[in-house]
């Protein structure tokens, strides 16, 4: 008897799945929150040098400030430099014609902000960025948040990978909220940028534990048929979560505060694991039937099953456990031993960094769009939705592959077009950023079901987790490519573009996998065989972001 029909007896899709889903939600809604969160956590708002004595009530104040800053070649005051030699501001009367500083012999001398910066804080009280100077000279520190965070999560994904199939699932989503709610709140109280960095890598580190623990905790005690229906509903928390993190930056506008609120859901979520059940699979593979059985009854009783004692035996629960046994655990090098294997793995990985790298560079750049920075998190946040739906329908008929690569082609397209328009047309800016968010998410949505189609059942977690592992690492680096606005403005969504094209011609030289046979085995992949009539076996879409 194999674990599957044991799900058919004791209901592979019911209350308790359904329960399941539930219970799991909290940590789907929180990833985001926390993935996206340096978009209000660590904003730059409008900020000009700290000036000595500068007058409360001066109804020519843009004047007066034109003596100490030079403006920039778009006519705008200078954020990061002051003159030397102010140009005598206190003898200007309100009526007085008065010399500019470029008028004076020779040019003048301009040097970096002695005595710090003041801040616009009007739209936000405090940021990471007002908090420890992050601006200027010091922005790369900035935009480094983030990449630490992604180091952490890559770090994290690896380790909760290891001890999950090691302790099992529920014991390391306990550590996971426990360490999470620990160094969230440790995080809130850094004293210096330094703690801070420390603290949110360790963080990004503990939440890489729902990532990779809550999908198999839900698919695990799934029937194959409804898989799809359980991803679904599992991949839409992920977009109540971007849209909640809208909502929750425009009532919180201190980042000490705001990062309390997103880390201390944390809570409930260890104690909702109380009515979490383990993965009966798990339990058998590692030869705890007693505990196991007492799981599977309880699925039994509450999805209304009448149960047959004998088929739930410790007997019959240990044959079924001698057949789950894995003999060798596979390994990344068992990707690249054969020709196709290599070729698949090699073209996955990719197309997982692009998809990471231009998804990531599109969610945290928000400014330039004529919105606020709440409303195009929200918009963001709304355009995931339709974008997952349409998904569903064309990979069932135009297939994995085209889907793939368009997903991937239109992310490029509407980066392009955002360098073709002028700072003019700012209506026709946040329309491409729009859509190019939801050609991101539809290429994200995509690259979960496509991966897990082409690799075969004895090597199907080892591809998914490597190419998920080189997707964190575009995850991490899309921040840092930011920074090279600072060489040409347009670099940055050039690079993004650039990648998700390339990724796009690399995803057309994989092979189809719709209404084709799921290969069981190495052997299958290197016979290429071709598409077959036999029912799709139902992959989930999208688990989980990463």
């Amino acid at each position: 008897m194999a674990f599957e029909e044991l799900l058919d007896q004791v209901g592979g899709f019911g209350p308790f799945q359904l329960r399941n889903v539930v219970l799991l939600a909290l940590p789907r809604i929180m990833l985001p929150m926390h993935f996206l969160l340096p978009i209000f956590l660590a904003a730059v708002p409008a900020h000009r040098c700290a000036l000595p004595g500068t007058p409360a009530n001066f109804s020519h104040r843009d004047a007066w400030l034109e003596g100490y800053l030079p403006r920039e070649p778009d006519g705008t005051l200078s954020s990061c430099l002051r003159f030397s030699h102010p140009w005598s501001p206190h003898n200007t009367t309100m009526g007085e014609e008065k010399q500019s500083p470029g008028g004076l012999q020779g040019e003048p001398s301009t040097m970096p902000c002695p005595q710090g910066w003041e801040y616009d804080r009007s739209e936000f009280s405090s940021t990471i960025a007002t908090e420890w100077d992050l601006v200027c000279e010091q922005k790369g520190l900035n935009r480094a948040t983030s990449t630490f965070f992604f180091v952490g999560v890559l770090v994290g994904a690896v380790a909760f990978g290891y001890l999950s199939d090691r302790f099992g699932r529920r014991r390391l989503l306990l550590v996971a909220y426990v360490s999470a709610l620990v160094m969230g709140l440790v995080s809130a109280a850094s004293v210096s940028y330094i703690m801070f960095v420390i603290t949110r890598t360790l963080t990004g580190t503990a939440l890489a534990g729902f990532t990779i623990i809550v999908m198999p905790l839900e698919l695990e005690w799934l029937d194959v048929r409804h898989r799809t229906v359980g991803g679904v509903l599992s991949s839409t928390f992920w977009t109540v979560g971007v849209m909640l993190l809208a909502l929750v930056g425009y009532l919180i506008r201190d980042w000490r505060w705001l990062l309390l609120a997103v880390t201390l859901p944390c809570a409930p979520g260890i104690l909702s694991l109380w009515w979490v059940p383990e993965s009966a699979r798990w339990l058998l593979t590692q030869g705890h039937v007693e505990e196991a059985r007492r799981y599977l009854l309880r699925c039994a009783r509450l999805n209304g099953r009448p149960v047959d004692e004998d088929s739930l035996s410790l007997e019959a629960l240990s044959k079924v456990a001698a057949g789950e046994r894995v003999v060798r655990r596979p390994s990344y090098l068992d990707l690249f031993r054969t020709t196709r294997l290599r070729h698949i793995s090699l073209c996955c990985m990719v197309v997982w960094f692009a998809v990471n790298f231009s998804y990531y560079g599109l969610s945290l750049d928000v400014s330039g769009l004529g919105l606020n920075v709440y409303q195009t998190q929200l918009l963001f946040g709304a355009v995931e939705l339709p974008s997952k739906l349409l998904i569903y329908l064309l990979v069932r008929h135009a297939g994995r592959r085209l889907t793939q690569a368009g997903a991937l082609l239109g992310t490029a397209l509407t980066l392009g077009g955002r360098l073709l328009v002028t700072s003019e047309m700012v209506s026709w800016s946040t329309a491409l950023a729009v859509i190019g968010k939801g050609f991101s998410e539809a290429a994200f949505t995509t690259v979960y079901l496509f991966t897990s189609e082409l690799y075969p059942t004895v090597l199907r977690q080892t591809g998914m987790g490597l190419t998920a592992l080189v997707g964190r690492l575009g995850g991490s680096l899309a921040p840092l490519a930011a920074l090279l606005d600072g060489v040409w403005l347009s670099l940055p969504k050039l690079t993004y573009g650039g990648i998700a094209l390339l990724a796009a011609c690399t995803a057309l030289l994989l092979p189809e996998t719709r209404q084709a046979q799921l290969p069981e085995t190495i052997q299958d992949v290197e016979r290429k065989s071709a598409p077959s009539s036999l029912q799709e076996e139902e992959i989930p879409m999208k688990q989980v972001h990463n």
